[in-house]
């Protein structure tokens, strides 16, 4: 599996394409393309690398990262939309105030499916682990995939930061708890993708993140 990172919206959110190197399946994770050029930049790079796409899977449902998520339904027809049942609140509250933040062209989409927690997601030959990892939304998760010592990481864990914790369902205890139970337990040379700037690495937050050490 190899991982194509984009950045887009005023939230400076990362999307991800996750591609399954043997059948050229994809799945998008967390798609917050809001504008034309967005959305075109994405489709894009999947046609030139002649991808298909095979899920769509949202880590958490806060606006920032399900903007692009009906341009997904819309353009590659019949594609499974996956959440954490926790998390349907948090995509159903959108409409009411994606306005206010600057989208008001948001278009909500339901899923189709559920995530849950050690059920694993398949696409292709490419096998994730969801973990489960509330405190900056209810229903939040993390995809791990274990061969290529790799998360897709949502709004948890950041470089030398963590996900905030003041937003409705948020609880700064229960993230923590997450990160150590769900993050640190992974080997030290895990990439974490987070939603929002540089990848990291769990060996790097573990010795010099503030939040979690001292």
């Amino acid at each position: 599996m190899t991982v194509a990172g984009f950045t887009f919206n005023a939230f400076s959110e990362n999307t991800y394409l996750l591609v399954d190197g043997a059948t050229r399946q994809c799945a998008i994770v967390d798609p917050g393309c809001y504008t034309v050029a967005e959305q075109q930049a994405l489709r894009r790079h999947i046609e030139a690398n002649d991808l298909q796409v095979a899920l769509l899977l949202n880590t958490h449902a806060h606006v920032d990262h399900v903007l692009g998520n009906q341009f997904v339904l819309t353009t590659w027809p019949g594609t499974p939309f996956l959440l954490h049942r926790l998390d349907l609140p948090t995509l159903r509250a959108v409409p009411a105030y994606a306005p206010s933040y600057g989208f008001p062209q948001y278009q909500p989409a339901e899923p189709t499916g559920e995530l849950v927690a050690g059920q694993p997601v398949r696409f292709g030959t490419t096998e994730l682990e969801v973990r489960f990892t509330p405190g900056h939304a209810p229903g939040h998760v993390v995809f791990y995939h274990a061969p290529t010592a790799t998360v897709i990481g949502g709004d948890v864990l950041f470089q030398r930061s963590i996900g905030r914790t003041d937003l409705p369902g948020g609880n700064y205890a229960t993230l923590l708890h997450s990160i150590e139970t769900e993050l640190m337990t992974l080997p030290d040379a895990t990439t974490v993708y987070p939603g929002h700037g540089p990848a990291t690495t769990i060996g790097e937050e573990r010795h010099g993140n503030p939040f979690l050490i001292g």
